[in-house]
């Protein structure tokens, strides 16, 4: 299983204990930063679908971050912090902010807002959070894969390429795309990589590898996910 990855970034060590600790009980995964230029650094390096972030840093206002932080990753932003005057929600939110949580907070809130993070993040761009295709069935939000029940295991490679695919059913996804998608620190490109990944999610998806219901081709344009009938 490919878990949710939550970027928590605060200066303060007990906060981000507190938050790792509430965060891998629930089964998220979790990087984390103290300052602003290491919180940059992640957010590019680990590529989390949320990140958590505290105004206090003390090398730059976290309010600067915002603009930064949606304009380098798709990542849902939730904004964590003891500020509580209404102008810096309202100033977090219009820059860019998905949502705004106030220092002291109690954990199980901190969780139902990454939730509904989720969600959001999941259903923003028309998707759901599962996806039928035949036998197979797709949880993008606990990262499961089944077919006819049994959980098929994937490397995160393989569930990324399958997730790109799955959030967008019946729409081609160019090579491009999803190469972007599940290697975002190559330079250069091969399909043939991708090529591979596709023909072992076929290998373990698929009821005829050779004859792929599932997983089209787009032949020198990319792959779709078919929803087809059981």
């Amino acid at each position: 299983m490919n878990r949710t990855k939550v970027l928590i970034v605060d200066d303060e060590p007990q906060i981000r204990r507190l938050i790792h600790a509430a965060l891998i009980r629930a089964d998220y995964a979790t990087v984390e930063a103290a300052t602003a230029r290491e919180a940059l650094e992640m957010l590019k390096s680990e590529r989390p679908d949320i990140s958590l972030l505290d105004l206090g840093l003390p090398d730059r206002d976290g309010l600067e971050l915002v603009p930064l932080f949606k304009a380098q990753s798709d990542a849902t932003l939730i904004v964590v912090s003891a500020r509580e005057a209404t102008e810096q929600k309202v100033a977090a939110l219009d820059l860019g902010a998905d949502d705004y949580l106030t220092k002291p907070f109690d954990t199980d809130e901190l969780l139902a807002r990454v939730r509904v993070a989720l969600r959001n993040r999941l259903t923003r761009d028309g998707g759901t959070a599962t996806v039928k295709a035949g036998d197979v069935e797709i949880d993008l939000m606990a990262h499961i894969v089944c077919k006819r029940g049994q959980e098929v295991h994937l490397t995160p490679k393989e569930y990324g390429v399958l997730a790109q695919l799955a959030r967008h059913p019946g729409r081609v996804i160019t090579h491009k795309q999803i190469m972007d998608h599940v290697w975002p620190n190559e330079h250069e490109h091969h399909v043939e990589y991708l090529r591979v990944l596709v023909r072992t999610l076929r290998q373990k998806l698929e009821d005829e590898p050779q004859r792929p219901r599932i997983i089209g081709n787009e032949l020198g344009i990319g792959y779709r996910l078919h929803l087809v009938e059981g």
